[in-house]
């Protein structure tokens, strides 16, 4: 099993993260508050931590002819979250995300993202029979210009966690997330 995680992360690397540096456009920091409902449990709640490198991902669409007005981004965000419920633990991991962001005007710009993670959690639950599992997970949220490259962010997202049917119980976790916190951009 550890050989197939293995291998997923370092394909999932190789597909979304550009070979290009250079492509770097901005980085994120964002957290909030994290809530799940658990079966036999109280809810499963968290502080979530994430750091987010938002890299070019235009240059890569244009050559199958996708040309977006906005900005297209691949997004690794590694993370490091707090779980404080049922029990206090930690989850750990990274996601690997598509993100598009409308220009709406110079200050105020929404965005959606999408994509896939994979973390390891040490919280113990009926719903999991694994502690490494995936991420899928879509979002919306906003950046609002305080200057021409820093913006405050506010960001809903659904998470869904599962080990993908590699060993049963697999119920999954659903959890929404309500994120904050600041970008900035170097293009």
């Amino acid at each position: 099993m550890k050989n197939k995680i293995k291998f997923i992360v370092i394909f999932l690397c190789l597909f979304f993260v550009p070979s290009n540096i250079y492509a770097l456009e901005g980085v994120e920091v964002l957290s909030g508050y994290m809530t799940a409902d658990l079966d036999q449990k109280d809810d499963y709640e968290v502080i979530p931590l994430f750091f987010a490198l938002n890299f070019d991902a235009k240059p890569i669409f244009s050559k199958i002819w996708i040309k977006p007005q906005g900005r297209l981004n691949f997004v690794l965000e590694p993370f490091l979250n707090t779980v404080t419920g049922p029990d206090p633990n930690i989850e750990v991991g990274s996601n690997f995300l598509l993100k598009y962001t409308f220009p709406l005007s110079e200050k105020l710009q929404p965005y959606a993202k999408g994509g896939l993670g994979v973390l390891y959690m040490s919280q113990h639950t009926r719903e999991q029979s694994t502690q490494y599992n995936f991420l899928p997970q879509i979002g919306g949220g906003v950046h609002y210009f305080i200057d021409e490259k820093t913006a405050l962010s506010f960001e809903f997202r659904y998470r869904h966690l599962s080990n993908a049917s590699f060993k049963s119980p697999n119920a999954g976790i659903d959890a929404k997330l309500f994120l904050g916190g600041i970008s900035f951009f170097f293009k």
